[in-house]
């Protein structure tokens, strides 16, 4: 193993809270540059000290090459001195992925954010194969994003540890939830965890997790914040009590609607965004659904914060 820590009290490479970041759009679909650095400054004037940008949140798989590396290019311009800048640069084709990574590169961001290959279910060997590629076609600190229940097939603790000796190869994003096969990899490797399930920061950071990328977080970012600093502190009481106020706001966020809509429909209520407007296949809530969201935040620590 190298010097770099697993722990939670490691210093992160990508920061401790970071979003997964929504995309923006104009009132006809269009990329709505305004609103994606208004965004921006807004996360990282309330406790963010990451983005990921275009992800599964960001509506990237809907987003033609160009406007991703364009909106790479406005959260880079935006808030880069002040926050670390992860790309979305996922994709079930190898030589695609590399060519997103590229770009985000020439951008200078950070890191990037690289899903395990969905649909195609490849094998273990297929997948560290794809996972090495794209890391050794870049000299950019990459995140590894393991969420079977979008791509098919999980990580296997073995392909992290094969993984782990390529030297940019520095993160993970897990939203698998199966914490004794991380708690494996972070015992036996060098890479940094963050919790990819909104509510399970606490769990996560307690065994070693350095922090979370977000959804809910959008939403209500003090209370993130709050959370992982009570942790760093090892004040085991307050982080509880910030977990369970959670509780309403990741519902209302992560199970009533798709993050990218929730998230979306939430922000244009507290008025951070001027509209909710998605890309198909996504639509907005049903009436039904989006009272149970308000209601699941009315309930909540934020309710002052939706109109």
């Amino acid at each position: 193993m190298s010097e770099r820590n697993t722990g939670t009290f490691a210093q992160p490479f990508f920061g401790r809270l970071l979003t997964a970041m929504v995309t923006p759009f104009a009132a006809d679909g269009s990329v709505d540059e305004a609103q994606v650095a208004h965004l921006a400054n807004y996360l990282v004037d309330n406790g963010h000290d990451g983005l990921v940008v275009c992800g599964t949140t960001g509506e990237y798989s809907t987003m033609t090459d160009d406007e991703n590396e364009r909106v790479f290019q406005i959260v880079k311009d935006t808030v880069g001195e002040r926050a670390k800048i992860v790309a979305g640069v996922g994709s079930n084709d190898t030589a695609h992925t590399i060519e997103l990574a590229h770009r985000a590169e020439k951008v200078g961001v950070d890191g990037l954010l690289v899903v395990t290959p969905y649909y195609n279910k490849p094998t273990q060997p297929g997948v560290y194969a794809h996972f090495k590629t794209v890391a050794e076609a870049t000299k950019t600190p990459v995140m590894l994003y393991d969420i079977p229940g979008r791509a098919g097939i999980p990580i296997a603790p073995e392909t992290y540890r094969k993984l782990a000796k390529i030297e940019n190869i520095v993160a993970v994003k897990d939203a698998k939830a199966d914490m004794g096969a991380a708690s494996e990899v972070m015992a036996t490797t060098d890479l940094q965890y963050y919790s990819g399930d909104d509510g399970l920061l606490l769990p996560w950071m307690s065994i070693g997790a350095v922090g979370v990328v977000s959804v809910t977080a959008h939403v209500a970012p003090a209370l993130f914040r709050q959370l992982i600093d009570a942790v760093v502190a090892q004040d085991l009481v307050e982080a509880q009590r910030l977990h369970l106020e959670l509780v309403p706001i990741v519902r209302a966020t992560m199970s009533r609607a798709p993050g990218c809509v929730a998230a979306k429909e939430i922000l244009a209520a507290q008025g951070v965004l001027d509209r909710a407007v998605l890309r198909l296949p996504h639509v907005n809530s049903e009436p039904e659904v989006l009272e149970a969201m308000m209601a699941d935040l009315a309930s909540s620590a934020i309710a002052s914060s939706v109109r």
